[in-house]
């Protein structure tokens, strides 16, 4: 796996319009992009926020092809990281069951309240461990 990852971020559907490729963490993406509607994942893990600086809900891509936003499930992206350790990742939390809704994804460490995780509520629908990204 390339250790860089790389990902292709579309303003429309179906990878049309205005694009961005990158290989690097994002903390604001809404100045490259108008908006996110498709995205292209080369290699690497990535976790996307729904609001800038690596805040808000998250979801987790990994490599394969996103032609529409709601195939991960949001409808906002502003920021983004990749994910250098899957070692020390524990599980991939949902808000609701059959790992549909928000998405949280846990470092290893204590959590003693849902805020600690960005949680707006301490909804947990189901629950999915992390495999090697």
């Amino acid at each position: 796996m390339d250790r860089m990852g790389k990902r292709v971020f579309y303003e429309d559907r179906n990878f049309q319009g205005r694009s961005l490729k990158c290989s690097m963490d994002c903390p604001e993406l809404s100045s490259h992009l108008s908006r996110c509607n498709s995205i292209q994942v080369e290699s690497g893990a990535w976790v996307l926020y729904e609001r800038p600086n690596f805040m808000g809900c998250q979801y987790i891509l990994t490599r394969g092809e996103y032609p529409d936003y709601q195939r991960w499930m949001g409808d906002s992206i502003r920021s983004c990281r990749m994910v250098r350790n899957a070692s020390h990742l524990e599980n991939l939390f949902f808000e609701h069951s059959n790992f549909r809704g928000r998405q949280y994804l846990l470092e290893r460490g204590e959590y003693r309240r849902f805020s600690d995780w960005n949680a707006m509520h301490p909804t947990v629908g189901s629950i999915r461990r992390v495999q090697e990204l």
